[in-house]
């Protein structure tokens, strides 16, 4: 350094003679063989004696592929000259050599082929020996791969691979076999405490668990299965011990799981009527366990195995008989009286989970309509259940709610009118053998069943509810002495005014007669439930302030009423949560809102509702907090239209004045301080077909509310939000998944990864984020998903390789050209995290694109940050690969002068990347291009950096630069001289 500070320098000239570099003329190779002039035909030449010398060629020319990396091609060529050879030595050869391809590939029983074709051939051929060693490895069968390195060893008993290899394969092979040896012990030694009668609590439960375990390994299961494992597991069932159950249901899941052929002998020696009655004890627990053995059954049956069974396929594959066996019993628990409500509940969660279609453009919908034909009665009975009247079905808070959940997915998976009309028929079919004027009760089960198609498919509920007689009878019933009649009339006249022409209807007519259920009654059922009937309707027009319903000030009394039910924690749960019910409605009024969000105790005690077992409440609480945050969809008004609209004498559209963004920001703050990120975490855990895809959407929608401000984003993070955020971003609506995504981005943009998605979690982020980046996203959503994948890049390589996978770089080199100043620059700062990675580095290297030259470009734009960006990628990737350096120069003519300006630029940030490229190139082994930069200005450059003082804010540039003069010297490109005193 001080040298370089001391002295001036001068160019040395370099004779073309000596440049070592510069490559050696090109000449011609003699061809392999020579050919006397054709005394036969052209034809007859190249069928015969040409081809003596074909194979050695395409061998010649596959090794070169496999030298650069084109495995594909060499293995092309090997493939090729095998068709051409006839000589047995050289066709093992080109076996052998096409092995270390398909090794390569990692398309092992590939390897062992012709590993074993080489040996053949010749049986002490060290190299396919060693080859089909490492293939057999891989296969799993590590006897064979012994035996193969065995003989290696025999052969060269110096080598210290094949010693290491053997010694290796020796331990993994007596590790098997004293795991399958002790497997058959422990897996007997399980069961004998297990089913001892007096062996202690303890013991018998960390031996379950190890039962558990043991069947969640391919190894265990069988051994488990082969050892009389089931008829064992049915024991355990017969003691009646719930935690003896909840074992043997939990071992056999394991068993099941991913192994048809397993899965179907455990169906068939079980039985599904005996798994069905499992599943209908009344213990909650139990019922749930059951219902993921059903689902991992399934599962294995419809595709989960993707075993290669061979000869057996034809005796295993066929599990048609079983599926229906089972649909046909799962529909038949809905309607028994023997079921519990826990184990008919998650009945109607396998039906609705596994019975319609996943994908709408499925065709197959059979499944549905046989569920149709042979369970909508059935489930229409569940929903018409009225628990207040004896001799019901055992029901939980939510199984009506899943029932028609449930309706509403077959009603969707339907794909023509006459299947709709079919579905119609059979409602209106039993609901009129239940209408029964002289029999009261029978009467209440068939306006429950309407209320329960109300929530489900709408518009079948909508033409029974307009049938005549039904809304009369309805009106009456409200009239009724009876309490029960009262309440199922009212909460059916609820569910039928949701669209805003019915209620106009009732509030013409069936206003007054609420207000008068609400004033006489003493039962605070029937008044909290004739209460949200009012509020529903008084929130008819939505969150249109002219629009209102009712007079100023009414629905902030109802509201009020709503929030005084809901915080008193003498009324059950069930009737508290009509109280959110209400504010679900009356939230549309700005001022119900404000008024919702100051009241701390009643935010409170709505989150603490979230976390009861009562999961029917969660759509109300995210219709409330979507309304709170303003977080639904607007409409946006064109003020040429409103002029039109004012003109016509037509209604417009207005806001509140509380609906404005410094109001939503205060509501929000409020929320979170209230708690309201840990309620919507375990609204988002809800194991229930209850948590619809809409109810998912409206989730997701308030999330990306509440991390608007950067500020909020480490509280949501330190509650949960990140990780309740990622089920929201993959599943859903795909409005839902876009909204979820797009708060996962805001929020990895800002948050250390390993704190914001703890785990493995933080590799299912990447999906999500690069989804946003598709060309069809709102500008908006591509920043935020760069940024966050921006920051993800840069915290470790096994991320970034997640990112390559995810085929996120075509995506992000495309917003490199956006016009749009913001997403270009994080597209950038993304691609200078992103050239560290070996996948990308190759990208560069590949000709015939302008990733390059864009980078290049990209350094000589007037941004600065832009700058800092591109010339960080350009220099850390310059250093890695040599060949970049040289291409630089190919790509643009403007290298050189965006080089100098970066170079001279008064950024020290900016002046260092410049510098490093200056030195990469100096160093890249290209003789000539390095003597090219010393033949510029940048000599001048590079000398006036490195004469400089030292200084603490400039020193990096200024160490490079001397670094830079150090290289020139060391290639006799420069020399130092002293002026004359």
């Amino acid at each position: 350094g001080a040298v370089v500070r001391s002295c001036s320098f001068q160019k040395v000239p370099v004779s073309p003679g000596v440049t070592a570099a510069s490559p050696p003329p090109p000449t011609l190779e003699s061809p392999p063989h020579f050919f006397p002039p054709p005394s036969k035909p052209i034809k007859h030449l190249l069928q015969s004696e040409w081809k003596m010398g074909d194979p050695i060629q395409l061998k010649d020319e596959g090794n070169r592929h496999f030298q650069a990396g084109d495995i594909d091609k060499a293995v092309e060529c090997y493939t090729n000259a095998l068709k051409e050879c006839t000589d047995k030595k050289m066709q093992a050869v080109i076996y052998r050599n096409r092995c270390a391809c398909y090794l390569k590939k990692e398309s092992y029983s590939n390897a062992v082929s012709d590993a074993s074709k080489a040996i053949d051939e010749d049986a002490s051929d060290i190299k396919a020996l060693y080859r089909r060693c490492q293939a057999l490895e891989k296969l799993g069968k590590l006897d064979m791969a012994f035996k193969d390195v065995q003989r290696c060893a025999t052969l060269d008993p110096k080598n210290k691979t094949f010693l290491e290899t053997l010694r290796r394969l020796g331990a993994e092979i007596q590790a098997k076999l004293k795991t399958t040896f002790s497997t058959d012990s422990r897996v007997q030694n399980m069961f004998d405490i297990l089913l001892d009668e007096e062996m202690d609590k303890e013991k018998k439960e960390k031996a379950a668990n190890n039962l558990i375990v043991l069947s969640r390994e391919d190894a265990g299961a069988e051994r488990i299965f082969q050892n009389n494992g089931v008829d064992l597991l049915l024991n355990m069932v017969e003691t009646g011990k719930p935690e003896m159950i909840l074992a043997a249901v939990r071992t056999l899941s394991g068993m099941c799981t991913g192994h048809k052929a397993r899965a179907m002998a455990i169906v068939n020696i079980v039985g599904v009527d005996k798994i069905c009655s499992i599943m209908a004890l009344d213990n909650e627990e139990i019922a749930l366990a059951t219902c993921n053995l059903f689902q991992c059954i399934n599962d294995s049956l419809t595709g989960g195995d993707t075993r290669d069974y061979g000869k057996e396929a034809s005796l295993v594959l066929d599990a048609s008989k079983d599926l229906k066996t089972i649909l046909l019993a799962l529909l038949e628990m809905i309607s028994n009286k023997k079921v519990s409500g826990h184990g008919r509940d998650q009945a109607l969660n396998l039906l609705t989970k596994n019975v319609p279609c996943r994908d709408k453009n499925e065709r197959d919908h059979s499944r549905t309509l046989f569920a149709i034909d042979h369970g909508l009665k059935k489930i229409l009975k569940v929903c018409g259940q009225v628990p207040e009247l004896p001799d019901q079905l055992p029901l939980t808070e939510n199984t009506q709610l899943i029932a028609s959940v449930l309706l509403n997915k077959l009603y969707d998976d339907l794909k023509c009118d006459p299947e709709r009309a079919n579905f119609r028929e059979i409602c209106d079919e039993y609901i009129k053998s239940k209408i029964d004027p002289n029999n009261m009760d029978k009467t209440l089960h068939a306006i429950n069943a309407i209320s329960g198609l109300l929530q489900g498919p709408f518009e079948v509920g909508n033409s029974l509810v307009g049938q005549q007689g039904v809304m009369e009878m309805m009106v009456a019933m409200c009239g009724s002495e009876r309490d029960v009649d009262q309440m199922v009339a009212v909460e059916a006249l609820i569910h039928a005014s949701t669209k805003m022409s019915r209620a106009s209807f009732f509030i013409t007519n069936g206003v007054s007669l609420l207000k008068d259920i609400y004033k006489k009654t003493k039962n605070e059922k029937i008044k909290i439930r004739a209460l949200v009937g009012l509020c529903k309707l008084g929130s008819a027009g939505g969150d249109d302030y002219g629009l209102r319903q009712f007079a100023e000030g009414s629905t902030e009394k109802l509201a009020k009423q709503c929030r005084k039910w809901l915080c008193n924690p003498q009324i059950d749960s069930k009737t508290r949560k009509w109280a959110i019910e209400g504010l679900a409605y009356l939230t549309n009024d700005a001022d119900v809102k404000d008024d919702f969000v100051e009241d701390e105790l009643a935010m409170k005690a709505m989150f603490e509702l979230t976390k009861s077992r009562d999961k029917t409440i969660l759509y109300a609480v995210a219709c409330t907090l979507v309304n709170c945050t303003n977080s639904y969809d607007k409409k946006e008004i064109l003020p040429e239209l409103v002029q039109l609209a004012k003109f016509s004498k037509q209604h417009v559209p207005e806001q509140h004045p509380k609906d404005k963004k410094d109001f939503i920001e205060k509501r929000v703050k409020r929320l979170l301080k209230a708690g309201v990120i840990s309620a919507l975490a375990v609204m988002v855990k809800a194991d229930s077909a209850i948590l619809t895809d809409q109810t998912k959407e409206m989730l997701a929608r308030v999330f990306l509310a509440l991390t608007e401000d950067p500020k909020d984003r480490g509280t949501i993070v330190a509650h949960g939000g990140g990780k309740a955020l990622i089920p929201l971003a993959l599943e859903g609506t795909e409005k839902g998944k876009v909204k979820a995504s797009f708060a996962l981005a805001k929020i990895a943009a800002v948050s250390n990864p390993e704190i914001a998605f703890p785990g493995e979690r933080v590799y299912e982020v990447i999906r999500p984020l690069v989804s946003l980046l598709h060309t069809d996203k709102e500008g908006a959503e591509n920043y935020e998903a760069l940024r966050g994948l921006t920051n993800m890049a840069g915290f470790s390589e096994k991320l970034r390789i997640k990112l390559v996978k995810e085929k996120a770089l075509p995506e992000i080199e495309n917003h490199m050209f956006e016009e749009n100043e913001k997403i270009r620059l994080a597209a950038t700062e993304c691609m200078c995290n992103l050239v560290t990675c070996k996948e990308v580095q190759a990208r560069y290297l590949q000709d015939g694109n302008d990733k390059l030259k864009l980078l290049v470009l990209l350094c000589g734009e007037d941004d600065e940050k832009l700058q800092i960006a591109a010339a960080g990628g350009l220099a850390m990737i310059t250093a890695a690969e040599k060949k970049l350096c040289t291409k630089m120069t190919r790509v643009t003519v403007q290298w050189l002068e965006i080089l100098q300006r970066l170079c001279l630029h008064t950024n020290p940030s900016i002046q260092h990347r410049g510098l490093v490229i200056v030195y990469n190139m100096l160093n890249s082994d290209d003789f000539e291009l390095a003597k090219k930069l010393i033949e510029s200005e940048m000599l001048e450059i590079l000398t006036v950096i490195g004469k400089a003082e030292d200084n603490p804010k400039r020193q990096g540039p200024i160490d490079v630069a001397r670094t830079c003069l150090v290289k020139a010297m060391d290639l006799g490109l420069i020399k130092p001289f002293t002026s004359p005193s």
